[in-house]
C-alpha cells in the first residue's frame, strides 16, 4: 500500500480518491474548506482517506502534506472561470514545488484548451497552439512541468479530457449535466449559451478520469512504469455525440419528453460578453462547441488496456445521480 495526495475534492478528485482506495492505497484528500460531504469510499474503506483543509497556494503546506507520498494528483480548479489568470499561477507553482521537494510523481488533470482550433480528432502528439489566454495558461503550466521533468527534478504527466459528465460533478463544471440533463429532467428545453446543436463533441465520463489517474499515480505493475511519465495522455472517451444526439439519448433513457435544443445566437453571445464577464470568457473556447471537437484516446486505451465506460451505461448512472 502506498500513500497519495489528491488536491481538489471536486468530481475528479473524489473519483480518483475512490479508485486509489479500491486499488488498496491510502489517500490524503485536500479541499479548500476541508469539508467533503460526498465520500463514496466510506462504505468500503472508511479509514483509507484523510480529508484536510489547505490553501493550494501555500508551498510549505503542500510540501508537508506530500512528504512520503508516492504521487500528487492535481485535480484542482479555480473557483471562478473568470479569474484563471490570477488564480492558477501561484497554485501551479506551489504544486510543482511540492512535487520537487517530496519526490512524489505529479499527475496533472488537464484539458484540451492548449490545442486551440484543430482539424480532425485531437491526439497527444499535436502541438500546443492555444486560441486564447486560458489555453495559453494551461499550455504554459504543462510546459513548466515538462521542463522540470526533462531536467530530472521531478516526474510529471498530464491527463487530458474533453467536457466532463457523470455523478458527483460540482456546479458549473459539466455542460452536459448542468445544461442538458438537468433541463430535460425538469421538463424544460435545454438552452445552450453557445455552440451548434449538430456539432459532434466528445464527452468524458468523470469516473474514467479517476480510473486513469489512479492507475498512473499508483504505478500499477501491469502498466508501462516510468514510460507513463513525461508526456500527456488522453482519458478514454466514447465516440462523439452532437449536443442534440446527447439530449435525445438522455430523454430516451430518462423516459422524458424529447426536446429540441435552443442555442443563443452567436452575435447575441458576443454582445452579452460586453457586460457579462462569464460570457466574455467563453469567446476563446466557443470553437469547441461550434465545430467538431473530438478527442482521440486510442493511445491511452491501447497502452493501459483501458476502455471508456460505455456511453449508455455512463448516461444511466449520471441521470440517476441527478434524480436523487
Amino acid at each position: 500500500m502506498s500513500h497519495h495526495l489528491v488536491l481538489g475534492a471536486g468530481g475528479v478528485g473524489r473519483a480518483t480518491t475512490a479508485e486509489l482506495v479500491t486499488l488498496g492505497h491510502a489517500v490524503t484528500l485536500v479541499s479548500r474548506s476541508g469539508h467533503v460531504t460526498d465520500r463514496p469510499w466510506e462504505t468500503t474503506h472508511p479509514d483509507a482517506v484523510q480529508v484536510v483543509a489547505a490553501d493550494a497556494r501555500d508551498e510549505r503546506r503542500l510540501a508537508s502534506l506530500a512528504r512520503g507520498a508516492t504521487s500528487i494528483v492535481n485535480a484542482l480548479n479555480p473557483p471562478s472561470y473568470t479569474t484563471w489568470d490570477t488564480d492558477w499561477p501561484p497554485v501551479a507553482a506551489a504544486v510543482l514545488s511540492a512535487a520537487e521537494t517530496s519526490g512524489a510523481g505529479l499527475v496533472i488533470i488537464g484539458n484540451l484548451y492548449g490545442y486551440g482550433r484543430v482539424e480532425g480528432p485531437m491526439t497527444e502528439d499535436q502541438p500546443m497552439r492555444p486560441a486564447g489566454h486560458k489555453g495559453q495558461l494551461r499550455a504554459r503550466m504543462w510546459a513548466d512541468a515538462l521542463a522540470l521533468h526533462e531536467s530530472g527534478r521531478l516526474r510529471a504527466t498530464e491527463l487530458r479530457s474533453s467536457d466532463y459528465f457523470g455523478p458527483g460533478t460540482t456546479r458549473m463544471t459539466s455542460y452536459l449535466n448542468d445544461v442538458i440533463i438537468d433541463s430535460l429532467l425538469a421538463g424544460r428545453p435545454p438552452f445552450l449559451p453557445l455552440g451548434r446543436r449538430d456539432a459532434p463533441h466528445s464527452w468524458t465520463y468523470v469516473p474514467d478520469v479517476g480510473r486513469l489517474a489512479a492507475r498512473v499515480a499508483a504505478g500499477d505493475p501491469r502498466d508501462i512504469g516510468d514510460l507513463a511519465w513525461g508526456r500527456a495522455w488522453h482519458v478514454p472517451t466514447s465516440a462523439p455525440r452532437t449536443f442534440q444526439e446527447a439530449a435525445d439519448d438522455v430523454a430516451r433513457i430518462a423516459g422524458v419528453r424529447r426536446r429540441r435544443l435552443w442555442v443563443l445566437p452567436r452575435a447575441l453571445g458576443t454582445a452579452a460578453g460586453v457586460a457579462v464577464p462569464f460570457m466574455r470568457e467563453l469567446r476563446e473556447t466557443r470553437h469547441q462547441f461550434e465545430r467538431p471537437f473530438i478527442l482521440d484516446s486510442t493511445d491511452t486505451e491501447r497502452t493501459f488496456g483501458l476502455e471508456p465506460t460505455p456511453w449508455e451505461d455512463a448516461l444511466k448512472v449520471t441521470i440517476a445521480s441527478r434524480q436523487d
